[in-house]
């Protein structure tokens, strides 16, 4: 399209500079901004980032690209599938079997979840790539927005009348940009991670799930026999799905919990408008700094504050419920605590993209007081049994809270029937004794029928100081028998 015709728009003339850049005519080395978006500059990663942003540019739908993400990540895992062997394959699933027989031992609960599916790395991230977008999306739109507006109140006024009309397509430029660093750390993710249950949060919809490429790598340096590796990231594994699977409801509240949390996050205008104002088009270094150190997210806020509490006080239960019930369905391996301890270290130190995921969104997905939540459970066990003790997981106002953690004792006591009646027992008992004063007391202003009332009563009376010998005086004094003679009414 000629340059001076009347019907040129201005978003039309964006997309052209964008596109003329993208194919390396630009004034900036399409290899900075492979570095800008996380990836390494080789030529067919580069060429893939620029086939995403080309994509970007086209689209006619506002919002953020997904599937960028998801080929992203699969781009990474492809450099580094592993491979498993059938006989490794094997003797996991013989690991699964032995496990689903030794957690029965120690837990009734979600006995359906008992089979563990083995997932290969892009396997891994085609089932949990849905969870880790729905994690992300505010953050990635607020990003955007962010973007969109300090590019257009720092651009030269001479550029003014051309980005009036293009905030669909730097939405969707800066949200692709997002999407594919998410993908490249979810591809990270899918080399470190043994288990669903690994990072705290519910994965995978009611299912657990290995992989054996890297529980192999895992056992390697433990310098303990890999069987009992095996065993026990099976055991664990096949806890946390159960629990899912037993409370339906807890995915929705843990996942709620998390979007309302990131709901919260406001990037931070005035370090984004201090970035746009000295950044370098020749230099993305910064902008790809400034994005993965978290410098844009600011300080959580008050609510936030209190719904991460929320969020990590949950997870710490979740975890340290499993972690618990683990310990007690292991005891068979001479290695156990050993294993444990490890894999405790692991979860609280994270790995790289670990780190970089808590960066990129603002949220930390280490568990956190799980020696503590570990205790509660030990204690609660002990105390009522592991039957009693798994139905705190029934219903969500049954869940103990963070106070709860510390001491565990009131939630024992509840458990127990410490001697209080609960509101449900204390109506039911009001009615029933309702029912019973209705039973025997005659409704008012009715007469007394023949052969009632106190005459009655009196010449009864009579008969019986006649006709029977008199009862002892503590016989006479005795109360009849009471349903609280053990302690209260008998419960349903």
């Amino acid at each position: 399209m000629p340059e001076d015709s009347d019907d040129r728009r201005p978003e039309d003339e964006l997309r052209e500079m964008l596109q003329r850049f993208l194919s390396g005519e630009g004034p900036i080395d399409p290899t900075r901004l492979a570095g800008a978006a996380g990836m390494p500059a080789d030529p067919a990663q580069l060429q893939a980032l620029m086939a995403q942003l080309q994509a970007a540019l086209s689209r006619t739908e506002d919002g953020i690209d997904w599937s960028a993400a998801t080929r992203q990540a699969s781009a990474a895992v492809q450099r580094d599938p592993g491979s498993v062997t059938s006989a490794e394959r094997d003797a996991v699933r013989q690991a699964a079997d032995l496990a689903a027989l030794w957690l029965g031992e120690t837990t009734d609960i979600g006995v359906a979840a008992t089979e563990l599916q083995l997932l290969s790395r892009q396997q891994w991230v085609d089932a949990t790539m849905p969870v880790w977008q729905e994690m992300s999306e505010p953050v990635a739109n607020s990003i955007a927005s962010a973007l969109t507006r300090a590019m257009q109140e720092h651009a030269p006024e001479e550029a003014q009348e051309m980005l009036a009309g293009a905030e669909r397509i730097l939405r969707n430029v800066g949200g692709t940009m997002f999407a594919m660093q998410l993908g490249t750390v979810v591809g990270q993710l899918a080399r470190e991670t043994v288990a669903g249950g690994d990072f705290g949060f519910p994965l995978l919809e009611g299912r657990g799930a290995l992989l054996p490429v890297n529980l192999r790598t895992a056992a390697e340096g433990l310098e303990i026999p890999e069987d009992q590796v095996r065993i026990w990231m099976a055991v664990r594994e096949l806890a946390h799905a159960r629990l899912f699977h037993h409370a339906r409801w807890l995915r929705l509240h843990v996942l709620s919990s998390v979007r309302e949390y990131a709901e919260g996050i406001r990037i931070d205008v005035d370090r984004l408008e201090e970035l746009a104002e000295t950044f370098d088009p020749t230099n993305p270094e910064e902008l790809r700094q400034a994005l993965q150190s978290g410098a844009l997210i600011p300080p959580k806020t008050d609510e936030q504050v209190e719904t991460l509490a929320r969020l990590e006080t949950t997870i710490a239960l979740i975890e340290g419920w499993v972690d618990a019930v683990t310990e007690s369905a292991t005891q068979r391996l001479p290695r156990r605590d050993a294993i444990a301890e490890t894999v405790r270290r692991r979860r609280a130190s994270g790995g790289p993209a670990e780190k970089a995921f808590g960066t990129l969104v603002g949220l930390e997905i280490r568990p956190r007081r799980l020696r503590e939540a570990a205790a509660f459970w030990r204690a609660v066990t002990d105390a009522v049994g592991p039957q009693v003790r798994d139905s705190l997981w029934d219903q969500p106002d049954l869940m103990p809270g963070s106070a709860d953690i510390d001491d565990p004792s009131r939630v024992i006591a509840r458990l127990q029937g410490a001697g209080e009646l609960d509101e449900m027992d204390l109506a039911l008992q009001e009615l029933l004794d309702d029912a019973e004063r209705g039973a025997v007391e005659p409704a008012a202003g009715s007469e007394p029928a023949d052969g009632e009332g106190p005459a009655a009563e009196e010449a009864g009376a009579d008969e019986a100081s006649v006709d029977e010998p008199a009862a002892d005086e503590a016989s006479a004094d005795e109360p009849e028998p009471d349903d609280d003679a053990d302690g209260g009414p008998t419960r349903a």
